[in-house]
This record gives C-alpha cells, structure tokens and sequence, in this order.
C-alpha cells in the first residue's frame, strides 16, 4: 500500500487536478452559450474547446522534462497558481477571438497539473497497487468533470458563461497556495535523484521513449482515444440543447452524467481489476463507449442520462487501463513519458474536435456519435489483443 505521506500527496494532487479538470470540461456545457452569444455555429464556437487543448498537449513537451529536472510537485504548484490568472482572463474575452487566446493560455498553464501528478504516483508507487492509486486521484479529476459541466450550465444559466472562469480562478488559487504550503513545510516527498537530470538528457529520453514498441503502442491509442471521443463528447451539449430544446442549465445536469459514471468505475475499481483484468477493463470498456455513443445519436431524451453514464464508466475502464501502462513506458524519465502521454491524448482530442466541428457544421451530429461508437468499439478490442502480446518487460 502507499505511505502515508505519498497518499496526502495524493489527495491534495487529486484536487489540484480537479480544477484543472473542470476548466477544460467545463467548455462541454458553455459551447451552446458562447455560440449564442457570438452568433456564431457550433462547429466555430468549438474553439473554447480547440484552443485549450492544442495547448495542453503541446505544452507536455516542456513540462515532462522540466518535472523531471526541477521537482513534479514543484512545478504543479507553480502552474496552479499561474492557472489562477489565466482562468480567470476568459471571463474577459470581448470577442471570440480573444476567448480563443485566452483558453489557449489557460490550457497552456493548466497542462502541468495531471500528467505531472500522475508521474509522480508512478515514481512512489509500486506497479501492483498504482492502477488502484490512479483511480484514487481520478476522483478528482472525475469530480471536476462534474463540477465543471454542471457549473457551467447552472452558472451560465443564472449569470452568463463570463462568470464561471474568474470563480475557477479562485480555485486554482486556493489550490496553488495550499500545494506551496506542504513544499514549505517539508511533508511532500522530495525529488528524486532522476529529477535532478540535466536537460541535456531530454532528447535522449525522447529517443528512448519513441524506440520501444510498446511506447508508440500505448502513444497512437491513446491519440485514437482522444481523437474518437473527445471528437464527438465535446458537441454533446450542443446537440441536446437543440435537438430536445433543454436549457444550458439541464444540459450540465445531463453532462455531468459521464463524471458520475467514471465515478462508478472508481468506487469498484479493485473488483473490475481483479475479475476483468487489464485486456477485460480495455475491451468492455470499449464495448460500452460504443454503446453509449449509439444511444446518444439515436435514442430518446429519457435515455440521455444513463446513456452518458455509460459513456463515462466505459472511459474511465479504457483510459485508466492506458494511464497505468504509461507509467511503466520508460520508468527512468516518466515524467517525460506520461506528460508525452498527455500530448498524444490531447492533440488527439484537438483534432478530432475541430474534424467533427466541420462534419457537425454540414451533416449534422448524428454521423459524429455513430462513426465514434464503431471507432471505440474497435479501439477496446484491438487494445485488449495488444495487451495479449505485451512485451514482458513492459
């Protein structure tokens, strides 16, 4: 089991990662908003979701060896606080331009938060326990999806979408303040010796992470992952809010929904572990992202919600499945490995989000949902015969 002083680590990682969380979802349930606002389509409003996550992966190019060399934890208190102010700026952003540049740089600042942290849990704990470990801290981040798709409908509802970004400022700074108070009393773990690594060794640790097979295995899912279902999730509130009529307020609400089905997934990892193991998790998880992304695209209001739900415990099985093996891709440099993780996931998301805008734009969100649910069901399973031919010292 982790020690104690690695699990208060993580409880306080786990929140910092849900305000970073929320910040990024919390554009599920504002997109309807800001294209109302802007006058503008779904497919171009997107950009509060685009802007943010290019930023995102692309920065895990920098934060990766800079956690390596300075400290993850450091870092990550460092990055709250400066996600702080660049949360807080979109709330200003008088065109949609400027919301863009403004969610750019706040993807840019929030990137260290997650990948960092799970680095972190890989360097402290032992392979066997860290599946159930990583579950611990996507709490958080599950919690912040909910928070952030139910805030951003409720808030945007009562005051406008302008007031949630300064209120997930103040997060963010309770946050940083915190984490640099626990580094000043000396009762986080200090760096190890690998983390004092000359940026020299960068490159090569890009070298050794991109010449193992198993390493580009996990890095292409993982970009398939994102692209698929970030793609088509990120238009889900669009399309509820004009096929069925709903508020933005109950379209959080019904958003939400895929927090509390990771959520699920969290609460009964160790038996999901122990009965399906790792090819289990990945190609159930897979079958049930296919089937929630169907049941969106076809099904009645009433099914929305359980439908989402599935949506996120059939996530939650794959992608926590992946995250556990990125901690092992290069064990010497993990920060590096888990934040190029990162990267691969959110350039995939990017992608797939701006592809899926110029579809939903001229055909609508029906053939997004349906084209992802036979991509996902796919992915699962190939992942699951992937698993099967793991190399041992992966």
């Amino acid at each position: 089991m982790a020690e104690p002083t690695i699990r208060n680590a993580t409880l306080l990682l786990s929140v910092a990662a849900f305000a970073s969380v929320a910040t990024m979802r919390v554009a599920d349930a504002l997109l309807p908003q800001v294209a109302q606002e802007f006058q503008v389509s779904a497919g171009e409003a997107a950009i509060v979701s685009t802007a943010f996550t290019i930023a995102y992966g692309l920065c895990q190019f920098i934060y990766g060896p800079l956690g390596d060399r300075f400290g993850k934890i450091r870092l990550i208190a460092l990055m709250t606080l400066a996600s702080a102010f660049t949360t807080s700026a979109a709330g200003l952003a008088g065109s949609l331009g400027m919301l863009g540049a403004a969610r750019l740089v706040s993807g840019a600042t929030c990137a260290a938060i997650v990948p960092l942290s799970m680095a972190f849990i890989g360097d402290h704990v032992a392979y066997e326990e860290r599946q159930t470990v990583l579950a611990r801290f996507l709490s958080g981040t599950i919690i912040g999806v909910i928070f952030g798709q139910v805030f951003g409908g409720v808030i945007g509802e009562l005051v406008g979408w302008r007031a949630v970004f300064p209120l997930l400022g103040a997060v963010f700074l309770v946050m940083g303040g915190l984490l640099l108070a626990e580094l000043g009393r000396g009762r986080l773990p200090p760096p190890r010796l690998a983390e004092r690594l000359s940026l020299a060794l960068t490159a090569a640790g890009y070298r050794l992470l991109l010449s193992r097979p198993w390493a580009r295995v996990i890095l292409a899912i993982v970009f398939i992952e994102g692209f698929l279902f970030y793609g088509a999730f990120t238009y889900i509130g669009a399309d509820l809010h004009g096929r069925f009529q709903l508020d933005f307020g109950t379209v959080g609400l019904l958003l939400s929904g895929m927090g509390l089905g990771g959520l699920a997934y969290t609460l009964a990892v160790r038996q999901l572990v122990r009965r399906l193991g790792e090819r289990g998790l990945a190609s159930w998880g897979g079958g049930a992202l296919a089937l929630g992304m169907a049941a969106v695209a076809l099904g009645p209001l009433w099914l929305m919600a359980p439908a989402i739900m599935l949506l996120g415990l059939g996530l939650y099985m794959l992608h926590n499945t992946l995250q556990t093996n990125a901690t092992q891709m290069a064990p010497e440099a993990r920060g590096l490995a888990v934040s190029t993780f990162a990267n691969a996931l959110f350039l995939g998301q990017a992608i797939g989000i701006w592809l899926a805008g110029l579809v939903v734009d001229r055909f609508g969100f029906a053939p997004v949902f349906l084209a992802a649910a036979g991509g996902l069901a796919l992915l699962g399973a190939g992942f699951a015969g992937r698993l099967q031919r793991r190399p041992v010292q992966a």
